[in-house]
């Protein structure tokens, strides 16, 4: 039997208010969800820590993608814009947070990238001088530029104390380091003595900014990313 003209404008008018509903469903799940792209100098030690710090704090408002790309500065910068134009293409999405972790080391292009970054409105979680600045905040203040092979020694030393065993060796790439950083040393100190080590800085020569780090605040973000949600 077929439709009678009335029974026809019925259906259409439910077939037009079910995919209104279903699009504002859709609009719905997307205000409610802060979608992270977190690019990083090592292939092995930011995102490791990164990964177990995100299996620590469940989010359903948060969705994360890691990449370790094995570059830094610039040259970083400019890959995290390529990962993020794919991804958003093949996904058919948008990034909502973009975030380049990579150090100082002995590169000479370092302000230049975290300027860089900023144009392209990502966020930069650097450390001048190594990552491991962040790990050792967990335990002392450290207002003294150091080498990064120093960063080793002190952050073994640290551990050591607190574990009372004299044989433990920081190996970079440890997948464990982030469940040991919370076992042994205080991530509440970590944050405070980062936000205080960037007071002794007022200018914008990052590079010049030894010993400083930023990755306190895309912890933060990552732990808490209905603060996000309130900003939208």
């Amino acid at each position: 039997m077929g439709y009678s003209r009335k029974e026809e404008i019925a259906k259409l008018r439910r077939e037009r208010k079910e995919a209104k509903a279903a699009k504002k469903r859709k609009e719905n799940v997307r205000e409610k969800l802060v979608r992270f792209l977190i690019v990083c100098e090592g292939t092995k030690t930011e995102p490791h820590y990164f990964e177990a710090l995100i299996n620590n704090y469940i989010s359903t408002v948060r969705e994360v993608t890691i990449e370790g790309e094995g570059r830094a500065t610039v040259a970083l910068v400019d890959r995290t814009q390529e990962i993020k134009t794919e991804l958003e293409r093949k996904n058919a999405m948008t990034f909502d947070r973009v975030w380049v972790v990579f150090d100082k080391d002995d590169f000479d292009d370092f302000n230049e990238a975290i300027k860089k970054a900023h144009k392209l409105g990502f966020q930069s979680a650097w450390t001048n001088e190594a990552f491991e600045l962040w790990y050792y905040l967990h335990f002392e203040y450290l207002d003294t530029g150091i080498s990064r092979s120093a960063y080793i020694d002190k952050l073994e030393e640290a551990f050591r104390n607190r574990m009372g065993d004299e044989t433990f060796k920081y190996r970079k790439g440890n997948p464990d380091i982030y469940s040991l950083l919370q076992q042994y040393g205080r991530e509440d100190l970590a944050r405070r003595f980062a936000n205080q080590l960037r007071k002794l800085f007022t200018d914008t020569n990052y590079a010049a900014h030894k010993p400083c780090t930023m990755v306190d605040k895309l912890v933060e973000e990552l732990e808490h990313p209905e603060l996000l949600l309130k900003k939208k």
